[in-house]
């Protein structure tokens, strides 16, 4: 399949997006709670490992065995300047029209690299809201990124489709509710959520 200049998509405003979090967030906030059920550090150290395995999708290279198991307590010390980094690499790698053709790999999933790429870009931006909430932080999402995600998550919800191990089930929003809040309950987030209060 030769994927076309309409179905690549950018992913470096979200990339930057998620880079905007990162700096303000203090090493007291690690431990926080995050909509992922999961706390603010191993958010990070998800992200520090799927843009390192998006970024190899993107350039074809293919890594053994499937991704390790996200934890806070294996988050790399420099996690402040690695994963800008590589956030950068991820959305330059998938500028490359090459990386949109034939098949990539990543955490030992094969597929479609026109749809792992919608994959990564979803990554980005589920798991940047969740650090933004995690973190008491504003989140900007574009326009085209919250509707390539959009028709990701629509078609992930239709019935027959697996979504064990990429999304949690689906939470109702209100038929009117903005487009990334459907994002959010499609993926089996809830926009209302906030961190619980300390009793």
């Amino acid at each position: 399949m030769t994927t076309t200049q309409s179905t690549r998509l950018d992913l470096g405003p979200a990339a930057r997006h998620v880079a905007a979090l990162l700096a303000p967030i203090t090493d007291d906030q690690l431990a926080n709670p995050t909509p992922s059920d999961c706390d603010v550090a191993t958010v990070l150290d998800h992200l520090m490992g799927l843009t390192r395995a998006f970024t190899d999708a993107a350039r074809k290279t293919v890594t053994d065995g499937p991704a390790p198991v996200p934890s806070g307590a294996d988050l790399d010390p420099g996690w402040r300047t690695v994963l800008p980094a590589r956030l950068d690499a991820l959305a330059e790698a998938w500028r490359d029209p090459a990386a949109w053709e034939g098949m990539a790999d990543a955490g030992g999933v094969r597929m479609p690299a026109s749809t792992m790429g919608v994959v990564a870009l979803d990554e980005l931006v589920l798991h940047g809201w969740d650090l933004a909430r995690g973190t008491g932080q504003a989140y900007r999402v574009d326009a085209a990124s919250v509707a390539a995600c959009l028709r990701f998550v629509e078609a992930m919800a239709e019935p027959g489709q697996d979504r064990g191990g990429l999304f949690g089930p689906v939470v109702p929003v209100p038929d009117d509710a903005p487009p990334f809040h459907r994002v959010l309950g499609l993926a089996g987030r809830d926009p209302r959520w906030s961190a619980p209060t300390a009793e």
